[in-house]
């Protein structure tokens, strides 16, 4: 079978094991579905997520002047602690930075290789922990705004990374720790401003991936300057195919990509 389409993260949905679903404009692909099976991925052509036009993608999906430009890219997605809804000043659209700013949003840890600190917005658990790859996860503040959770996430990370060993995750190098007393550890470093968000009683959430073996030592792929793969899919986890022959495979890193995908 063949699906033609331009890569967008992968949806997910958290059961005993996650479920990954491709999805393109006319089509879908349970990934869970054609685990073991041999899969190709050929790229064809860039198409930018925003204006639709055949342009490099330069970041996140968009082609260079869609990144500089939208309000969807703006600085404040990367770093919360940018955030100015709150104060009613807008960066590229105030109406969009609101919506998106002025609605609850978490400070969490999530483990993945190793202990990080993160942000996103409430609805959006545990989808963000998934695709970070994490094992395990907790709250540890709820937060009315962004920029509220930005400067939690800052203060916290002098004390805990805020990075995930991408590789180690892959390769399954991973602890398992009591994440409700590292979150209390924690506790006396959040901002004034957040204590009183401090979620104490939360538990741990445990997810559990679809792989049916872990490479020892992986091989990435890079689609721009190797537009042809052909492997035996092993499993997925976080926004990664992991295949047979230890090469890794970033969906995320490829939005943007129009991929012809055929499964044997």
């Amino acid at each position: 079978m063949r699906y033609e389409g331009v890569f967008r993260k992968m949806r997910t949905e958290i059961t005993d094991k996650v479920q990954y679903y491709m999805i393109f404009e006319d089509d879908f692909i349970n990934m869970n579905q054609i685990l073991g099976k041999k899969i190709s991925l050929n790229f064809l052509r860039f198409q930018c997520l925003n204006c639709g036009l055949q342009k490099k993608i330069f970041r996140q999906g968009y082609c260079y002047d869609c990144f500089t430009s939208i309000p969807q890219a703006g600085d404040w997605i990367m770093k919360p602690e940018l955030s100015k809804a709150h104060l009613d000043e807008e960066d590229r659209d105030l109406d969009f930075e609101k919506q998106a700013q002025l609605q609850p949003h978490v400070v969490y840890l999530a483990n993945s290789s190793n202990v990080k600190v993160g942000v996103t917005r409430k609805t959006q658990i545990p989808t963000r922990w998934i695709d970070q790859g994490a094992h395990e996860a907790i709250e540890i503040v709820e937060v009315p705004n962004r920029y509220l959770a930005g400067i939690t996430e800052v203060a916290l990370k002098d004390h805990v990374s805020d990075k995930t060993n991408w590789r180690k995750m892959l390769t399954n190098e991973v602890l398992d720790l009591n994440l409700a007393d590292e979150r209390d550890k924690l506790k006396e470093f959040i901002p004034d401003e957040a204590k009183e968000y401090y979620l104490g009683d939360r538990k741990e959430l445990e997810i559990e991936f679809p792989v049916l073996e872990f490479p020892k030592k992986i091989k990435t792929l890079n689609l721009g300057k190797n537009p042809f793969y052909e492997g035996v899919l092993k499993g997925i986890k976080g926004q990664y195919l992991i295949f047979e022959d230890g090469t890794v495979f970033n969906v995320r890193a490829h939005e943007g990509f129009v991929v012809e995908l055929g499964v044997k």
